[in-house]
């Protein structure tokens, strides 16, 4: 099986998508077609010409940037990258992509060019979040949907159920609905609909948790579902707190010679800590619902960030991840 990197579209560059795609195929045997553009391809493949069997090319130098607006570039771009990758899955040239790129664009040309699976209204990201006691709390949806119905969010807890107990290995994973308040009948409209539904599936729903919930700080949940809105704020507002954490414990370190001492005794902590809340570690996050593996990376995705991507993406088609998700929808709805 072939996997597709869009090698174009990363704030860094090509270079370090490329180098990661490398590394995947040395560790983990996997086959990938990269897409962009082959003069900047080739050369870093002159160092690894003892894996060049499981790397192939489609050139094009096109891709579509951050600020463009995502559903007019996929319509009018027809050989930006990530719009060839979405195709290369549509012709089963490959079984999915990756693209570090402008997210909307990804979701676009995967509508557009793979459609939904059977039963899916709508798609959705989801995303692992680091828990305290070293388990996993996975937030769907992350940014595709910003409105949502509650329909939707049934979905979502469903796909999010599958991916949890599939991917993770969670035997009968917690659910439960992002909300205002932990009692019964807090939150909007939408969220009191979908508790009550989702009430009524038989998944160990544990009713409305708070932001704290999410990091293990309270009650223990594994899916957590939202809006994208929502979703994305919450994504964005735990990266840069814990940057910002991380850089007034240096910032701390340096400014005290007994500090400096310390560190040198909590450097394995402070690796580990650093680690666990490294978005590289998880690589790319899924977006489920689509007829086909979609892996979505951050848009400074490094090498190790990419290798990682793509391991995502070989797990989700190894554990037959959009069949469970078909057949669960059926099931329930």
């Amino acid at each position: 099986m072939r996997f597709a990197v869009d090698v174009m579209s990363g704030d860094l560059g090509p270079e370090p998508i490329i180098r990661g795609a490398i590394d995947a195929v040395r560790e983990y045997d996997a086959r990938v077609l990269l897409v962009g553009d082959s003069d900047q391809i080739n050369p870093l493949l002159e160092n690894a010409s003892a894996f060049s069997r499981n790397i192939d090319i489609l050139p094009t130098t096109d891709f579509i940037t951050m600020y463009e607006a995502p559903a007019l570039a996929v319509r009018r771009r027809h050989s930006a990258s990530v719009v060839l990758a979405s195709k290369a899955v549509a012709n089963q040239q490959v079984f999915g992509f990756f693209s570090p790129g402008n997210t909307g664009a990804t979701l676009a040309a995967a509508i557009q060019y793979l459609g939904r699976l059977k039963g899916i209204k709508r798609p959705a990201l989801g995303v692992p979040l680091p828990r305290r006691d070293g388990g996993i709390t996975f937030l769907i949806d992350a940014g595709a949907n910003v409105d949502c119905r509650p329909d939707w969010l049934i979905q979502f807890a469903i796909m999010g159920e599958i991916y949890t107990r599939e991917i993770f290995g969670v035997i009968n994973p917690k659910i439960g609905i992002l909300s205002n308040g932990e009692e019964d009948g807090k939150g909007n409209e939408i969220i009191q609909d979908t508790f009550y539904k989702l009430k009524r599936l038989p998944f160990d729903f544990v009713g409305n948790v708070e932001g704290r919930d999410l990091f293990g700080d309270g009650k223990r949940v594994d899916v957590v579902v939202t809006d994208g809105l929502i979703g994305n704020i919450v994504l964005k507002t735990a990266e840069g707190v814990a940057n910002s954490i991380i850089g007034q414990l240096k910032q701390g370190i340096l400014e005290s010679t007994i500090a400096k001492t310390a560190a040198v005794f909590l450097k394995p902590v402070f690796q580990k800590l650093k680690k666990k809340m490294d978005y590289a570690e998880y690589g790319g996050v899924p977006l489920l619902g689509i007829n086909g593996i979609v892996i979505v990376g951050h848009g400074s995705s490094n090498a190790r960030a990419v290798k990682n991507a793509i391991r995502v993406g070989y797990e989700a088609a190894h554990n037959d991840i959009n069949a469970h998700i078909v057949e669960n929808i059926k099931r329930f709805l």
